[in-house]
């Protein structure tokens, strides 16, 4: 799907204005942020569509996983933590959504792509909350995997979506800590606890490394992306990163990655590991996920839920500024 999505896109950009393109190039490749007034290739235009929508959808459907365990956290301590975070997931989704309006698309377009099944969106959130524990394995793991791919995205071209990523960024970093913290206790409690956090890390393993999406050598997205600053790093790059510094964290509090192939490597000065499995990312992409009917089944639903509420905001919208009017 996304290479046909390439090559439609080089055949528009073929005929654009080549002055225009090459002022253009010159202004990405001298780093300079490309605004919503500026001229741009409609292939570049296209592929952040793609990717903000992408983003903002995983922000959203990524609310359900945890906001399935508010009511059953341990204390009202983790209850206000795990609430907090959440809603922030919903700002995110906003802040997300705001930005891929500013390049000519709409709310209501992306959100009928999502429930449609054209849009995708992270595929980690196809996999289900099994144990308290689950929630601290997605702050850790799941979140700690977001912001290795997000922290770039500060530096990325498109402006909107580069300040966008600052703030959700910070918030991000929180969610991590949040959940490593949760795991550390586990870890340090009874038998049983540890062995439910080791269960979560076991299963939340391989779901986290597959975040970064196919092998470069299987990723027709990232040369182009990478040549319009969109992305700052290849995929094999961040998740040699996420393992690197992942692999320590799960020492230091007493778990053991599940990946006998992981293994410090003094030459390059990182962690050697195993292979993921690509026909299961590829399998959940394509909506084959433990929990993806029901991932996008309550998204529909929250959707027609709150038809009345968005009616209700327009018709106000829509009151205010008749009395400007006639002010």
């Amino acid at each position: 799907m996304y290479t046909t999505e390439l090559q439609k896109s080089a055949s528009v950009a073929s005929t654009e204005d080549a002055d225009k393109l090459a002022a253009f190039e010159a202004r990405v490749a001298a780093d300079e942020f490309i605004e919503p007034k500026d001229w741009m290739p409609e292939a570049y235009r296209r592929t952040l569509v793609r990717q903000i929508s992408q983003h903002a959808h995983s922000e959203i459907v990524g609310m359900l996983p945890e906001g399935n365990w508010i009511t059953r956290a341990p204390s009202l301590r983790r209850k206000a933590i795990l609430l907090a975070k959440v809603q922030d997931e919903a700002g995110h989704g906003l802040y997300l959504y705001s930005a891929a309006e500013t390049l000519g698309t709409s709310r209501e377009e992306m959100i009928e792509a999502l429930h449609s099944g054209k849009a995708k969106y992270s595929t980690i959130f196809n996999y289900p909350t099994l144990t308290w524990a689950d929630i601290g394995a997605i702050g850790w793991l799941v979140d700690g995997a977001a912001i290795m791919n997000q922290v770039p995205l500060q530096r990325t071209s498109y402006g909107p979506y580069a300040r966008a990523m600052v703030r959700v960024c910070k918030e991000e970093s929180f969610h991590q800590r949040q959940g490593y913290e949760i795991m550390m206790h586990l870890a340090a409690g009874t038998d049983a606890q540890k062995r439910m956090a080791q269960d979560a890390l076991n299963r939340w393993w391989w779901p986290s490394l597959m975040m970064f999406g196919p092998p470069d050598e299987n990723s027709p997205n990232t040369a182009q992306s990478m040549r319009w600053r969109i992305k700052r790093e290849t995929n094999d790059e961040l998740r040699q990163k996420f393992v690197d510094i992942t692999v320590p964290q799960a020492d230091a509090i007493g778990l053991t990655v599940p990946d006998p192939a992981v293994k410090w490597n003094e030459a390059k000065g990182g962690y050697d590991f195993g292979e993921v499995d690509w026909s299961e990312f590829y399998a959940v992409v394509k909506g084959e996920g433990p929990v993806a009917k029901e991932r996008m089944a309550v998204r529909r639903k929250a959707w027609e839920d709150g038809a009345w509420i968005r009616e209700a905001a327009d018709a106000y919208a829509a009151k205010q500024a008749g009395k400007r009017k006639a002010a």
